[in-house]
């Protein structure tokens, strides 16, 4: 079984999470053809960031999410980029019947009705998109790309820009990505006129990338001397792919107004720990305090994390620091399992919310908390996806207060259907909903302080939040 986890709408990787147990098919009219099973993704991301997570179905999925180099460490930096990133999706293939034109495009139409969450950006009328069905049945669909640009339009009047259809080049790209290895995140952004270009959506922080000197923001002109106009964001990331420790050129454009520069990076595909930690002494070298950084949610996150936690209780820690400040995201699963950390068996790590009951799901911490010491989180308006899954996991559970900014806000879910004739459309499904049911997609976490508090004012805010009614 082929599983695929996206993030960020432009980033791709290729994870090997414990396989999910088959799902139930859903429901498709008399004239579609089985397509394939669905999945939960996680995050939205960051590289992919692009921030979800999944490991069975009865768990949420979602961000990358994504693997380790895939993860945005920086949030956009101009207005051009959308606030919500997009989550990371996966993906299984099915066996390929047969395909009519007008069975695409009406197994594409099953695919949305049977799945797609409105997420309130524009008003969709479900009676309207019935009347596509219709259209679709009475119309005569001679080839394949009008049946591609049929289901294009239809995926647009959605009003959802997560929401699109991959050509079967572009979802056979996706299915063999295995991350650009430099440690950067791309995406398709509209030019001034009416072009498209593949700009760097965010990277990991000291990176291969961002050591050599890519940035945030950079447009991507050319990899290894091929022109990279008019190519999606997948077939730049295909170029950039290459085995490990080799170097590669890219051509990269600063900001939207130069200047041009060729960079030499290379490539590394060895995930390199995203933890960093320290004991510090305060008041008089009476109390002990242990800081913890965490980059990225990578595949060494979660267990780097632990044994970090360990060595600081082990020096004397009585508080600590968790330090997500410009985590864009990463690997869900992997955040829902550090916030496991911190909380009681039972308590609810995340909700999500869709149409479709697979996406209705509540995710709660099966076993003790491997600390019990209050937790201070630092968070800015970087801090998205995975991060804000595992900030406001603590906060709500009354384990942890959070200083700082308002976080991102980046809270959707996006699955990967595979049509008939090996092109796919990217649907939103679901979204992330806290454990006190606020909505994260769009509005973000409030802290409880702008700046550091006293430790007594840290313990007598847990102390009285522990007495409130929850969930």
């Amino acid at each position: 079984m082929r599983v695929l986890l996206v993030s960020n709408t432009t980033t791709l990787s290729l994870s090997s999470p414990p396989s999910p147990k088959p799902l139930a098919p859903s429901r498709l009219g008399p004239n579609s053809i089985h397509w394939a099973k669905k999945a939960l993704i996680g995050a939205l991301g960051g590289a992919l960031s692009l921030g979800l997570l999944v490991s069975s179905p009865a768990s949420l999925a979602f961000e990358s999410s994504s693997p380790p180099s895939s993860i945005p460490a920086q949030p956009p930096s101009s207005s051009e980029y959308c606030k919500e990133d997009e989550g990371d999706v996966i993906a299984e293939s099915a066996p390929e019947p047969v395909a009519t034109n007008e069975g695409i495009v009406e197994e594409a139409w099953e695919i949305v009705n049977d799945s797609f969450l409105d997420t309130g950006r524009r008003s969709w009328l479900p009676e309207n998109w019935q009347m596509k069905k219709e259209d679709i049945r009475t119309s005569s669909i001679k080839t394949r790309s009008k049946a591609h640009d049929m289901i294009k339009r239809m995926l647009a009047s959605l009003g959802d820009p997560y929401t699109r259809f991959l050509s079967p080049d572009e979802f056979s790209k996706m299915a063999r990505y295995d991350m650009s290895g430099i440690g950067i995140n791309l995406r398709e952004v509209p030019g001034d006129n009416g072009d498209v270009k593949v700009k760097v959506l965010g990277l990991l922080l000291d990176g291969p990338a961002h050591a050599a000197g890519v940035r945030q923001g950079d447009e991507i002109l050319a990899v290894n001397g091929v022109d990279v106009k008019g190519k999606s964001a997948f077939e730049v990331s295909s170029l950039i792919q290459g085995p490990n420790e080799t170097f590669v050129t890219i051509k990269v454009k600063h900001g939207n107004c130069g200047p041009i520069q060729s960079i030499d990076v290379q490539r590394q595909l060895v995930a390199r720990t995203p933890v960093f930690y320290r004991l510090e002494q305060i008041e008089n070298g009476t109390r002990s305090v242990g800081y913890l950084r965490l980059k990225e949610f990578n595949a060494l996150a979660r267990k780097d994390l632990v044994i970090a936690m360990k060595r600081l209780q082990d020096m004397g820690a009585s508080f600590f620091i968790l330090d997500l400040r410009d985590n864009r995201g990463g690997l869900v699963q992997a955040g829902i399992e550090i916030a496991k950390l911190f909380l009681n068996e039972g308590e609810t790590v995340i909700y999500t919310v869709g149409k479709d009951p697979q996406y209705q799901q509540n995710i709660v911490a099966d076993t003790a908390p491997l600390i019990k010491a209050p937790v201070i989180v630092l968070v800015n308006n970087n801090t998205a996806s995975a991060s804000e899954i595992v900030a406001s996991a603590l906060h709500d559970n009354c384990k942890g207060v959070l200083v700082g900014d308002r976080t991102f806000g980046k809270g959707l879910i996006q699955s990967v259907f595979e049509l008939q004739d090996g092109s796919g459309v990217v649907v939103t499904v679901g979204k992330y909903v806290t454990p006190n049911h606020k909505d994260i997609n769009g509005n973000g976490i409030e802290p409880d302080y702008r700046n550091f508090p006293g430790w007594g004012d840290i313990t007598q805010q847990l102390s009285q939040c522990s007495t409130l009614p929850r969930g």
